[in-house]
């Protein structure tokens, strides 16, 4: 059947570029969850849009499911081809396409890595401010895909505040373009919101009209070390009240405890349980004053015991490294994680009573977690201990998920803050959203992929 299949799609579009091989299957056949085995049909690899919609309307009239694929480091299984599907790899449409400098917009192809996007608005005089870890293979039609957030999200928002205009196939094949970069549209619905966040279920990004603003000033990096968990918002109301803030995160013992045996340099000579990485604006020596002052404030009132500031660029890196390392630091372990948020008000709260859950549940696991605490946005990841049998460890996180969401529906919070749905978060999509808002999703799905053919079994 698979035979047959691939050959009628050469046969309809001979000039597509496809893959076959076991290695390349389970290569884009994956993403960063790894719990998964994947089994794609094949790897298409269209070189623009026109082949793009093609491959949608071959689909459609074959019944052949599809599942959209850029950098592949979600962390939710939304980029897994696990049930036979046709992978759709965008990493060939990887060119800046325009600049308009009056409005300040690139206009790029969705398989350019998010990396190349900062250093082509940075040739240009401007940047492309939403920031994260992986950024030199996410994509940006994956970072569209899951309104993806990232460390600066304090100061510039998600990727939804970044995206002027879009380029979409839909799941029905149709070519979309949406709001074209006006600042002002008030005519009807804004259809470009509904792909961003939409996870491959609607339809496939071909193009993308970013967004850019000026550089920020020189900014300085500062590391704090904390005492307890509840001197952290204490720490951030601080620095908010002070400093203008671009970056506020945090790490805890056991975070730092991967980074540095996964290479990273130990930042202070006594350990504590909590760090606090935070990135300021310090163009004038008034503002670095101001950050010293911060500093000593805090550290009289005992919310921190120790600090360092980055006094070149180099070091400010290898500060940020101990943040930014955590997740590679973690992956040979196959973690199982949370990617949660509350609203800021919230935290406090909410902190006590996930310590205590996860204190509770995981007495003998390995827990790890850190994230965005200037949004309110938490990473939860759980090691699997040696010898421990896989699927019972996920089984008994999943377990724990459920409580989890409980806590969180009590703070009005998500159980996934910025990396997607997919198949990990899709048992818990209703502890975030009420029935109706589901039937609502699904109709608008229903119009938009009528044939169910957008990479099925996520989300919903």
């Amino acid at each position: 059947m698979n035979t047959s299949t691939l050959d009628a799609l050469r046969q309809a579009l001979p000039g597509l570029k496809l893959l076959t091989e076991a290695s390349d299957l389970e290569h884009y056949g994956r993403d960063w969850t790894r719990r998964w085995t994947p089994v794609p049909l094949a790897i298409a690899l269209p070189a623009d849009a026109d082949e793009v919609q093609a491959v949608v309307r071959w689909a459609n009239a074959s019944q052949v499911a599809i599942v959209p694929s850029g950098g592949r480091t979600g962390l939710s299984g939304g980029a897994v081809a696990a049930g036979g599907e046709l992978v759709v790899s965008l990493e060939r449409m990887n060119r800046v396409i325009g600049f308009d400098p009056v409005d300040r917009t690139l206009t790029v192809q969705p398989g350019i890595a998010l990396e190349a996007v900062h250093n082509a608005a940075r040739e240009r005089g401007l940047i492309y401010p939403v920031d994260f870890g992986a950024r030199g293979s996410a994509q940006i039609g994956g970072s569209i895909a899951t309104n993806a957030g990232g460390i600066r999200v304090i100061r510039y928002g998600n990727t939804r505040n970044w995206i002027a205009g879009l380029e979409v196939i839909t799941g029905s094949g149709e070519r979309l373009s949406l709001n074209r970069g006006l600042i002002k549209n008030a005519t009807g619905y804004d259809l470009r919101h509904l792909f961003i966040g939409s996870e491959g279920t609607l339809g496939i990004v071909v193009e993308a009209t970013l967004a850019l603003t000026g550089a920020p000033p020189p900014s300085q990096v500062l590391l704090f070390a904390v005492p307890h968990m509840d001197a952290l918002m204490q720490v951030f109301g601080a620095c908010r009240s002070r400093l203008t803030l671009s970056a506020f995160e945090f790490f805890t013992d056991r975070a730092l405890h991967h980074v540095v045996a996964h290479g990273a340099p130990r930042p202070f000579a006594e350990d504590s349980p909590y760090y606090v990485v935070t990135e300021f604006d310090a163009a004038e020596e008034a503002q670095q004053t101001e950050a010293l002052s911060v500093f000593e404030h805090c550290l009289e009132l005992g919310w921190v015991t120790d600090g360092v500031v980055a006094q070149s660029e180099a070091q400010a890196k290898s500060l940020w490294r101990l943040r930014e390392g955590i997740t590679e630091s973690l992956a040979p372990h196959k973690p199982y994680k949370n990617d949660i948020s509350v609203r800021i008000a919230a935290v406090p709260a909410f902190l006590h009573d996930m310590q205590a859950l996860l204190s509770r549940e995981y007495p003998d696991f390995d827990v790890v977690w850190f994230g965005h605490i200037g949004d309110g946005n938490l990473h939860i990841n759980i090691v699997r201990p040696a010898g421990y049998d896989y699927d019972a460890f996920i089984a008994e996180c999943e377990r724990v998920t459920e409580r989890l969401c409980e806590v969180l529906a009590r703070h009005g919070g998500s159980i996934s803050a910025e990396h997607g749905i997919g198949l990990v978060k899709k048992p818990y999509l209703s502890s975030a959203r009420s029935a109706e808002e589901i039937a609502v999703m699904r109709g608008i799905r229903g119009v938009l992929d009528p044939n169910g053919i957008m990479n099925p079994g996520k989300l919903f």
